[in-house]
């Protein structure tokens, strides 16, 4: 039985997914499909037989979908991964041929560098909304999987075989001007999915090998009101123990963090190095989104 609370949060993953497919729909219709940007993924295969057929792009990508669920339901994650997947693409098919009525069919601008930017910026942000709420675009994000499973690819290696493929096709239906362009999207959207799906939290992570443990832990809990962990380690070279110090920070706290360590025990040794993202006390909530 569903709590309320899981039921709240159920709720709100599908009004993101909603949001996140409009969002790509508006990309398309507005920047990506005018400028013949065709940039990776199923989408993207629906612009080229688009051009060579007429057929709408919103049913194509919907067709072409159709076995991919099935994979996807068989090897990916059973009912849950193929009713958020299938939720996805039918809403985003159904968007991107329903605005083509009531948006400029010529877009906003003709220069391709603009179509390009706005295009992969927009469009990402709608992918990364739909990332946020554990959905999958389908298409391609099915196909990427499916080879890190299989074949032991990594996820970005495998993005990067199938839409290459894809943005190749474009560029011998397209032109190889629009292929570049294209190119540049891809990416682009690939920044900003990421953006939107984990949100700005890069902090600093430091690991400190000191003789000082407890003088430099006690400063930093002191002054900077951050944690520290502490550990023992042995130096292989030596074979002397090691006290290791491990604290996050903001990249504005660094350098306040390297002069307490400087003050305590100049000959520490520090790592400073970029966490992609810290949840807990002092930072974010542990929360999926």
């Amino acid at each position: 039985m569903r709590t309320p609370e899981r039921f709240t949060t159920i709720l709100r993953d599908y009004i993101l997914i909603l949001i996140g497919c409009l969002v790509q729909a508006v990309a398309m219709d507005v920047f990506l499909i005018p400028a013949q940007l065709a940039a990776g993924g199923v989408s993207g295969l629906a612009q080229i037989i688009n051009a060579l057929t007429g057929w709408p792009i919103g049913t194509l990508v919907l067709i072409m979908n159709l076995p991919l669920f099935l994979i996807g339901w068989r090897f990916l994650g059973g009912r849950r991964f193929l009713v958020r997947t299938i939720v996805t693409v039918v809403a985003y098919s159904l968007m991107v041929d329903a605005l083509m009525y009531w948006l400029p069919k010529d877009g906003v601008t003709r220069e391709p560098i603009l179509n390009a930017v706005f295009g992969g910026v927009i469009g990402g942000l709608g992918m990364g909304l739909v990332f946020r709420a554990q959905g999958t675009t389908g298409g391609t994000d099915i196909l990427a999987r499916l080879l890190g499973r299989w074949r032991g690819v990594p996820l970005s290696q495998s993005y990067l075989l199938t839409d290459t493929a894809i943005v190749f096709i474009a560029g011998l239906a397209f032109g190889w001007e629009a292929a570049l362009f294209a190119v540049i999207a891809l990416y682009v959207s690939g920044l900003a999915a990421e953006l939107a799906a984990e949100g700005v939290g890069i902090v600093r992570a430091a690991t400190i090998i000191t003789a000082h443990p407890a003088a430099i832990a006690n400063r930093v809990m002191e002054d900077m009101a951050r944690g520290v962990t502490g550990w023992a380690g042995t130096g292989m070279y030596s074979g002397e123990e090691r006290h290791i110090l491990f604290v996050a920070v903001s990249r504005s706290e660094v350098s306040q963090l390297k002069a307490i360590i400087q003050a305590v025990d100049p000959t520490a040794f520090v790592v400073i190095g970029q966490a992609h993202e810290a949840l807990g006390e002092g930072f974010k909530p542990l929360t999926h989104l």
